[in-house]
């Protein structure tokens, strides 16, 4: 010390809560932080004892003042003799707040006045205080989860990175030191800075998406207290193809069209393309004959489609008068004839003209395929050959080394000069064993082929002189060729191996280009949704009948907006039930031709549910009775004045209230019939006395022809069930001798589809009164049977209970006249029945009681008078096929017949008119007599 003033002596000793250093002036102190309290927050009270060994020359040390802004330490003298001095924290300590301290401190002894003007200090000394750190936190991650996506197949070095962090102070505390996974049987690893890498190859069929917990711990070794997710996305190789397509696409009945790939896209991996090419095909050659077709007889599709009436069906569906086809084998829901290679046959002689014209046309389905080892045989379709003695074939279509070809040999007496023979065409699709629709037009000597629409002219043309005149017998065969000389035995030859359907020949006529895309029109296929809304970049191609679709374009995202809005439609009432394949091929073309993707092709399809078949009910008047003078009447007597055709379809019927089970309820629809019969029960209809009759003006306007014979009415082709109840309520019988016959009963069935929807069997039964109360039992039927004249009694009854206190003797008297009636009604049936008793006693003794209604003539002696045969009543309004082509062709308005009807008609005529008709009558009398009711032409 010197002048009066203190210093530090160097000196070391240990203090409560730390070390104090004194070397130069300079304290230093380490202060820990024990734990004061109960909460996470530690804090520390500290205290500092520091000794000072001062030479006083002239008082005590009084006290220590601390320099420094809100210090949280003070200074106290422990002895002012000694100069010793505590050093203490004022309030806790907080090493998160501040770690180290540092201020100057300086002594005051006591040699001050009243005003301590006079106090000695010391110099300063500064001291530093260093806060020991607490592990009082726990690390916490950054972010609430992580999340990141890979590629399978592939090791990673890190996938993710996870951070922790930890708000300790002190570099032991505060650093995170280790991580750890704690889901089990992951295949993924983490480091202690938080990568995190896959110990595996991932696949993206075994899982799609990883999730695993991780957690942290800092090098004191305290866990975080909460654990973080980590999500892992393994995503497929990158393949480029088509993405976001469903394999099946479903299709109800009714739905109109429908998207196919409603979110497609193509993924190209981001390869350079510069254009693309996407074909989309709907394969249905599995399904009927080709696709999904109305169902419907050729004659009735012809109708339909305005084709030239008279086509000879030589595939006919089998029945009683077109029996030729009956041993083939078929499918029965669409008429496909199956040649297995070992059936042919004969159609019977005047159902096809013996010599075709110059002009005629053949339309067919076919479905044929290479046969191995029979390339050298021809495979005949149907062909017209010698029936005895020689084997020329005048005409014939066949297949021969997957060509097809036609041939026509003319006789002598036609020409005699060296002409076209055969016409061969080579088409790929012959011997695809695929369905195709045929049609060739004869208009000679040219010779065109359609083949599903698209013209073909012959490749080759072999002409041949004519075939020697002779009058050999010819016959006409499907299936194969007949041969009937060269051989010991006329027998079958050049079988055919394929399917056909709805072969026919029309004589004299060639069928238009629209009437042949009609003909072989599908109901089915691909169609585009928002046309218009394709754009100017892209380009589309449909072929004919819509199966196949081809769309190009330069833009990625144009080509999935214009697939999107591909669609599948079905117009069809009652569709094909099944699937239909789908394929979509792509050609991707790259900016770079040395490198470019292969896009894989899509195989789908579209399952089409099953239609709810429709129940076809007949009803009406089921049983009336006339009397004899109105059958034999010139317009007979309607049979079906009420007739009602309905159609029904059972429809589930879902209720709001989920407790009540569905119910099944009812609905009327509409659609088409293709054919309604009236047939005869029992006997057929003898046509010297009686027939059905239908007036052909009721026809006109109409999609419906008609035909009859000794078994009943035919009506057929596709129309409206409306249209089908107008024609069957004009339907007549007429019998002109009444008198050996008393009842006659009718059957009528009505058909959609060919038969594949057929209506209940509405029987109807006609009485015939021969007594003279004929016309009070017509009286009687009319006010009993018929409802239509029930209505206007109620409304008599009503308007004379309006009256009632005027018209009670009227009263009276209508109910004597109603009960007299009856009585005389009674007394009328018992004798009717007798008299019906001794007729069936008399028929059962010679004939079976079952068979009643048979007629029964072998003890009849019929004497003709020859001077009255041509007053002999007969059914008008009936015409034969070649009759009506032709009218047809000459475009007249009326009949001959139906001018007949007109003249009887009109109240005044000339005789000489008069005369003019009945020699008409006579001629066609004769002509009917002659022809003795041929219905062997009749397509019934």
């Amino acid at each position: 010390c010197v002048l009066g003033r203190c210093c530090w002596s160097p000196f070391v000793f240990p203090c409560p809560h730390g070390l104090v250093e004194g070397e130069g002036g300079v304290l230093s102190l380490f202060l820990a932080e024990p734990l004061l309290s109960l909460t996470q927050r530690r804090m520390n009270q500290f205290c500092l004892t520091v000794i000072f060994f001062v030479l006083f020359f002239s008082g005590e040390i009084c006290a220590f003042k601390i320099h420094g802004q809100e210090m949280p330490f003070e200074a106290v003298v422990l002895n002012k003799t000694s100069g010793e001095g505590r050093l203490r924290a004022r309030r806790p300590i907080d090493c998160e707040l501040q770690k180290e301290y540092t201020f100057i401190i300086q002594a005051y002894d006591c040699g001050a006045g009243p005003s301590r003007t006079n106090w000695k200090k010391s110099h300063k000394a500064v001291v530093h205080i260093q806060v020991k750190d607490v592990n009082e936190f726990a690390p916490a991650f950054k972010e609430s989860f992580y999340k990141s996506t890979v590629t399978e197949g592939k090791i990673y070095d890190s996938i993710l990175q996870v951070e922790a962090m930890d708000e300790d102070c002190s570099p032991q505390y505060s650093q995170i030191c280790n991580y750890e996974i704690v889901t089990t049987d992951v295949p993924f690893a983490i480091d202690r800075n938080g990568n995190i890498r896959n110990t595996e190859k991932l696949n993206y069929d075994k899982d799609h998406q990883y999730e695993i917990m991780v957690t942290a711990f800092d090098c004191g070794q305290k866990r975080a207290t909460e654990d973080v997710l980590v999500r892992v996305e393994v995503k497929p190789v990158c393949k480029p193809g088509w993405q976001d397509w469903s394999k099946r696409i479903e299709y109800k009945p009714g739905s109109g069209s429908i998207p196919l790939f409603p979110s497609i896209h193509l993924e190209t991996c981001d390869g350079p393309v510069s254009s693309i090419q996407t074909t989309i095909e709907l394969q249905t050659n599995y399904i009927g004959k080709g696709c999904d077709r109305e169902t419907y007889s050729e004659k009735s599709l012809q109708k339909l489609c305005g084709a030239s009436s008279g086509a000879i069906d030589l595939l006919p569906t089998p029945s009683a008068t077109t029996n030729w086809a009956t041993g083939l084998l078929v499918d029965s829901n669409d008429m496909i004839f199956k040649f297995d290679g070992k059936q042919g046959a004969k159609i019977p002689d005047g159902i096809v003209p013996k010599n075709l014209t110059d002009q005629f046309t053949i339309t067919m389905w076919m479905k044929h395929g290479p046969i191995p080892g029979l390339r050298a045989e021809k495979e005949t379709i149907f062909c017209n050959s010698d029936k005895t003695e020689m084997n020329r074939h005048h005409y014939a279509l066949y297949v021969h080394n997957c060509r097809l070809v036609f041939l026509l040999r003319k006789d002598f007496d036609q020409a005699d000069t060296f002409r076209p023979a055969e016409f061969h065409w080579k088409l790929d699709q012959i011997c695809d064993k695929e369905w195709h629709y045929y049609v060739v037009n004869v208009e000679f000597p040219v010779v065109t082929l359609y083949m599903d629409g698209a013209t073909y002219e012959p490749y080759l043309v072999t002409n041949d002189w004519p075939i020697h005149p002779s009058h050999i017998a010819m016959q006409l065969t499907v299936g194969a060729c007949w041969q009937g000389g060269e051989v010991t035995k006329p027998r079958f030859a050049q079988y055919f191996h394929g399917s056909l359907a709805s072969l026919t020949i029309r004589p004299g006529k060639i069928e238009s280009q629209k009437v042949i895309s009609c003909l072989q029109a599908c109901k089915e296929g691909l169609d585009i949704n928002s046309l218009e809304s394709l754009g100017q970049g892209i380009k589309h191609h449909f072929n004919p009948s819509q199966s196949i679709l081809v769309m190009e374009g330069d833009e990625i995202e144009n080509i999935n907006q214009a697939l999107r809005k591909v669609a599948y439609i079905n117009s069809r009432q009652f569709p094909t039930a099944g699937i239909r394949r789908l394929r979509i091929s792509s050609k991707v073309q790259c900016f770079g031709e040395d490198v470019c993707i292969s896009i894989p092709d899509i195989d789908a399809y579209v399952m089409v549910f099953q239609a709810n078949e429709p129940k076809i009910t007949i009803s009406g008047m089921d049983h009336f009775a006339r009397p004899a003078t109105q059958f034999e009447s010139e317009r007979g007597v309607i049979l079906l004045p009420d007739i009602r055709i309905v159609s029904t379809v059972n429809k589930m019927e879902h209720p709001v209230d989920f407790r009540d089970d569905d119910k099944v309820v009812l609905e009327e629809m509409l659609h088409n019939l293709d054919f309604c019969d009236i047939l005869i029960i029992g006997a057929e209809l003898d046509p010297r006395q009686e027939c059905l009759e239908l007036d052909h003006k009721e026809l006109h306007g109409k999609h419906i022809d008609a035909t009859n014979s000794t078994a009943g009415y035919s009506i057929y082709g596709v129309d409206t069930m409306r249209n089908y109840e107008q024609v069957l309520r004009q339907v007549r019988y007429r019998n002109w001798h009444t008198s050996s016959i008393y009842d006659r009963k009718f059957k009528i069935k009505c058909s959609e589809l060919n038969g594949r929807y057929t209506s209940n069997e509405f029987n109807l039964e006609v009485n015939i009164l021969h007594n003279s109360n004929s016309n009070f039992m017509e009286h009687f039927n009319h006010m009993v049977i018929q409802p239509q004249v029930i209505q206007p009694i109620h409304h008599l009854e009503e308007s004379i209970n309006s009256y009632h206190g005027s018209v009670v003797s009227s009263m009276a008297t209508i109910v004597i006249i109603i009960c007299v009636s009856i009585l005389v009604f009674i007394i009328a049936l018992g004798v009717y029945r007798i008299r019906t008793a001794q007729q069936h006693s008399s028929t059962e003794s010679e004939g079976n009681k079952e068979n009643e209604m048979d007629w029964d003539d072998s003890a009849l002696t019929i004497t003709v008078n020859p001077m009255e045969k041509y007053e002999e009543p007969r059914c008008v309004g009936e015409e034969s096929e070649e009759e009506e082509e032709e009218v047809e062709d000459e475009e007249e308005d009326t009949t001959s017949a139906e001018s007949d009807e007109s003249e009887d008609e009109e109240d005044e005529e000339e005789d000489e008119e008069e005369e003019d008709g009945n020699k008409g009558d006579k001629q066609n009398a004769t002509r009917q007599e002659q022809l003795e009711w041929d219905n062997s032409t009749l397509p019934y």
